[in-house]
């Protein structure tokens, strides 16, 4: 046995798959490192509860005297007890890794591509899924060249802010805990570990169709701040139709590239580029605002400067939370070709806020507004291009009050949308009229459409003829400020039916493909 081999086997990746191999090609592991790796998972999980449950631990130790002298020699035994367990579970499971020939020959073929990333040992290595913290880093703002390390154009929205005024008052400090203990991971429950780890065996299932099926390839992404983003891209360019087209899929709060949105846009032949939010998956950091924005910005330059797809020729596409990271794209990034958003809201708060005891609201506006500030309409309104938005008619997340679509916070989204782009649009007629087109769905809104006498055909090409005249595609448009209010009630219920689309599902159901259909560049279609 090579003494070098065992070192380099002491800490080297967990081996998941070997693509193309029998046994659907799961990696088998002998008896010894499975022992090891076992105890070294079991320790990883009960760290991780204890770390969550800290603030009770500590109590209950406070309390039994083990933070009295003989108390701290007590856990002082337990804590080198386990660290000696844990250093025999690593011998274990090396000792079994250097009499496995599969796992050395990875483990070979990891070390060339950790050295050079070139084409050939990147096609070697995705060969085998193992522990993305070893993958090689593929890209990073470095090889973006001229890239400067400033600011973008859409920062600075949602991102944590220190307040200044009171740092010390005991409102601040709470909704500071609040936000970087248990709040972060409340709104993104796809950061906790103990759920990822339950997940891994969905996961890899995932990452396999994608691989095997679609000919998927998983790249590292790092950004500016250092976290390491978790991708896969689909390319369907070479099979034409839609391939030329780029969709970048943002997943929900719980969502991983491996079994979410990206379905359905690969149905529909694009080709799909997915990530994990920081903290999901193998993506390292957490979703907190200003990450989430790194994070997508790395997308989108990736999508750029190395798969070499321009903005005209990418498709923004985000599924509930994802609407965030959606919709700073589309502000940071105006010449997209298109904006699509399925089950979203316009403002984290207005959510939040009755999830909370009500003795805690002015702790969860402190929270959300300077840590975790997701205001997604605020972003979209900076986009000038075609948008669509989805609503699940049965939406149970996003409602304020569950199965109420009246509730539905993607009605805000799509109000504060069309009150920005049309503005003279809006009056007290037309607003009413609006609402009462937004509590309904299916046959009773299209009735709606009937009472206020909306003549789709006329409104089309009233806007198409509007459109043509000059800066008549900007936004705020100047449309509809010669019109009546019965005229301007018509006019924005016929914008509100072009740009909203009602799935009739819960908020989880995958989109169907049917309904993937790309906006216009002009709302007259």
């Amino acid at each position: 046995m090579s003494l070098r081999a065992f070192w380099n086997c002491l800490f080297s990746p967990k081996l998941y798959k070997v693509y193309g191999r029998n046994n659907e090609g799961l990696y088998e592991a002998g008896t010894l490192e499975t022992l090891g790796d076992q105890i070294i998972t079991s320790f990883y999980i009960m760290g991780n509860v204890a770390i969550y449950s800290s603030p009770v631990l500590t109590y209950i130790l406070f309390r039994k005297g083990y933070f009295q002298p003989e108390g701290l020699v007590t856990l002082t035994k337990f804590g080198v007890g386990v660290m000696v367990v844990l250093v025999m579970s690593y011998c274990l499971r090396s000792y079994g890794r250097i009499n496995s020939p599969v796992y050395l020959q990875f483990q070979r073929i990891l070390a060339d591509a950790q050295r050079d990333m070139n084409p050939v040992n990147k096609q070697a290595l995705s060969q085998y899924d193992f522990e993305f913290k070893a993958w090689p880093v593929e890209f990073q703002w470095s090889n973006v060249e001229g890239e400067k390390d400033g600011k973008r154009p859409g920062d600075g929205a949602g991102r944590r802010n220190m307040d200044r005024g009171v740092p010390l008052a005991p409102c601040s400090i709470l909704s500071y805990l609040a936000a970087h203990t248990f709040g972060i991971r409340l709104i993104y429950p796809g950061a906790i570990a103990a759920f990822s780890f339950m997940m891994s065996p969905v996961l890899l299932q995932g990452r396999t169709k994608l691989v095997e099926k679609d000919e998927g390839q998983r790249f590292k992404l790092k950004t500016r701040d250092n976290n390491e983003i978790d991708s896969m891209f689909v390319d369907r360019r070479k099979k034409g139709g839609n391939g030329n087209t780029l969709v970048i899929c943002s997943e929900g709060n719980a969502g991983f590239y491996e079994i979410g949105i990206m379905v359905t846009p690969l149905k529909c032949n694009y080709s799909v580029l997915g990530w994990n939010h920081p903290g999901f998956g193998g993506s390292t950091g957490m979703p907190y605002p200003d990450e989430e924005q790194n994070a997508m910005d790395i997308v989108m330059q990736f999508a750029i400067h190395r798969l070499g797809f321009t903005p005209e020729n990418i498709i923004l596409f985000g599924w509930s939370i994802g609407g965030y990271a959606t919709s700073w794209a589309a502000a940071t990034y105006p010449e997209v070709k298109a904006v699509m958003i399925d089950a979203s809201f316009d403002d984290l708060l207005p959510l939040a806020i009755p999830r909370m005891p009500a003795a805690l609201e002015p702790v969860v506006r402190r929270t959300v507004r300077n840590y975790v500030n997701l205001d997604i309409a605020a972003q979209l309104c900076q986009y000038p291009g075609p948008v669509r938005l989805y609503r699940r008619t049965e939406d149970e997340i996003i409602c304020l009050m569950p199965g109420v679509l009246a509730t539905n916070r993607g009605n805000q989204l799509l109000v504060q949308l069309l009150r920005y782009r049309f503005p003279h649009l809006f009056c007290n007629e037309s607003s009413d009229a609006l609402n009462r087109f937004l509590e309904t769905s299916g046959s009773h809104q299209r009735s709606v459409l009937v009472k206020y006498d909306v003549n789709e055909a006329s409104c089309r090409s009233i806007l198409s003829a509007y459109l043509t005249g000059d800066d008549s595609s900007s936004y705020p448009s100047q449309f509809g400020q010669s019109l009546d209010p019965d005229q301007k009630t018509q006019h924005l219920l016929y914008l509100a039916s072009v740009y909203l689309t009602d799935v009739a599902s819960t908020h989880c159901t995958p989109l169907p493909s049917a309904l993937f259909v790309i906006p216009q560049a002009a709302p007259v279609s």
